[in-house]
């Protein structure tokens, strides 16, 4: 499960496309600045998934380019067994972005899913995405590409939302082997939030309209299912949610029942985002932290900014390592070299699959020495969902004044290497941005720890630390702190949000003059 936000560039306060969201994975997370590079002719790369995966397929090999562009991006380890690093998009060297969403498909395409089904899974789709695309279009068309000619490794049913500084694209792909895949163009006077991502209306001649795109079988199949009828439904479009989806999650569901599951309805949420127009990029910082959906459950958080007469090298991705909620911001442009995140902020063993089978490599010795941050900031996270209604807003305030900083030092920082590159002192542009980004993340985590430790301090002092309880079968002596960790499906998420406390969405900013 994921969520994400567009916002077209005529609704935005200063003329640039957002792009905001995370994936919900139980997994490890860290930050990769993948360079571009240029592959010897016949080069392959691997995608698909393995029998692990929830719906066991095999993996194949499928023809490299010969020249992949650089992105930047969140990596994780698990997802319904797919295999490791996985990638919901990102921001490229193009300034397309992209993000990943689940959106599931109706349960007969599911039971259909052949096995052992072939093809790209979802990251592979979003990593080749923003290796291959210039536009927002392209990516949509190359995925569109890749699956005809080499199916799908689905879990499901899935989609995608990317974006440049003209418009979004919504796309989605279902499951069944079949191929079945859509598209739908988003302007820049359009909102539009994918928790999950949907397609309602879709023209019949989609094929000769350029605001849509799909596979050849899209309209057929759904004829020969059954599931639309030209006579007995609209004869023009198809509601591709109705017959191809399954509805939205949180539909009859109330806030006091499950707050978590009400929040799936993305035309409300999409109303709610209309609240904020014009759009500023701190209003979707501040969306994508959210604690109606920023929790445990969200590995990390990211906002594309991506502002139209801008230098290339500049359009930036503002990255929280982990949970936005309780992690800073830190804004990454596209021309920051790899080496420039600390390695606090690459893999590390903690939660990372097959990371507990053998020991460690000698050559990850100095990496894993280093704290770890998505550690650091989920320590952070589970201290201060214990008792939000103390915590929450004074760690929200500090955290957003650090991004004010970085909002102005990002302005200057911007403004001094323009000027640079007008002496064609490229060198020392680079160097300048390197060590920006590198001092950005670094503050960001002394913040996250000192805010841990007083959270800490003031939990201990107040309430004590709470231990778990002994859920063991009678007869089993081990003690509660030695058993099984793994939230079971009847138990609570750890999360900050309490109703209580705050009127959703909020204005970035509220709290930090406390």
């Amino acid at each position: 499960m994921s969520i994400g936000f567009y916002v077209g560039k005529d609704l935005t306060a200063d003329g640039s496309t957002l792009l905001g969201g995370f994936g919900h994975e139980p997994s490890s997370h860290w930050i990769d600045i993948i360079p571009a590079q240029d592959h010897p002719e016949g080069s392959t790369t691997q995608v698909g998934v393995t029998e692990e995966a929830e719906i066991p397929g095999e993996l194949m090999k499928i023809p490299q380019v010969k020249h992949t562009y650089k992105f930047i991006s969140s990596s994780y380890s698990e997802f319904e067994g797919f295999p490791p690093p996985l990638t919901n998009g990102g921001l490229n060297e193009h300034g397309v972005a992209g993000r990943d969403i689940w959106s599931d498909s109706r349960q007969e395409l599911v039971d259909m899913t052949p096995t052992p089904q072939r093809g790209p899974n979802y990251s592979d789709l979003a990593r080749i995405a923003m290796q291959r695309a210039r536009t927002a279009r392209e990516a949509v068309e190359i995925i569109g590409d890749l699956i005809n000619q080499y199916g799908e490794s689905t879990y499901g049913g899935n989609s995608h939302l990317f974006a440049d500084q003209n418009e979004g694209w919504v796309m989605i792909e279902y499951a069944g082997g079949q191929g079945l895949w859509a598209a739908e163009r988003l302007g820049p006077d359009e909102v539009r939030v994918s928790y999950p991502g949907y397609i309602h209306n879709f023209p019949v001649d989609f094929k000769h309209n350029e605001n849509f795109m799909g596979s050849d079988n899209i309209v057929e199949f759904a004829r020969e299912k059954g599931w639309w009828d030209p006579h007995r439904d609209h004869p023009d479009y198809l509601n591709l949610q109705k017959v191809y989806g399954t509805p939205f999650p949180g539909e009859g569901v109330s806030q006091e029942e499950d707050p978590f599951t009400a929040m799936r309805v993305p035309p409300e949420r999409e109303q709610e985002l209309a609240t904020l127009i014009p759009v500023r990029l701190e209003d979707m910082l501040a969306l994508v932290r959210d604690p109606r959906w920023s929790n445990d459950h969200s590995g990390y958080g990211q906002v594309a900014h991506i502002r139209p007469h801008v230098h290339r090298q500049l359009q930036t991705l503002w990255i929280a390592v982990t949970a936005a909620v309780t992690t800073p911001y830190v804004p990454v442009p596209i021309a920051t070299d790899p080496l420039a995140v600390p390695p606090e902020f690459v893999q590390h063993r903690y939660m990372t699959k097959y990371s507990d089978s053998e020991y460690l490599s000698a050559d990850y010795a100095p990496q894993e020495a280093t704290r770890y941050a998505t550690r650091e900031f989920k320590r952070l996270l589970y201290f201060t969902s214990e008792h939000p209604e103390y915590f929450l807003h004074p760690v929200t305030g500090k955290i957003e004044k650090l991004e004010q900083k970085m909002l102005e030092e990002h302005r200057e920082l911007e403004a001094r290497v323009l000027q640079l590159l007008a002496c064609h002192r490229q060198e020392d542009a680079q160097q300048l941005i390197n060590g920006k980004v590198q001092k950005w993340f670094l503050k960001s985590l002394r913040l996250g720890m000192k805010l841990t430790d007083e959270v800490e301090s003031e939990i201990r002092k107040r309430f004590g630390i709470r231990m778990p309880k002994d859920t063991a079968p009678l007869g089993e002596t081990t003690p509660p702190w030695s058993q099984s960790m793994v939230q079971e499906s009847n138990e609570d998420m750890v999360t900050c949000y309490d109703p209580r406390l705050d009127e959703y969405p909020r204005r970035f900013g509220i709290y930090s003059k406390k």
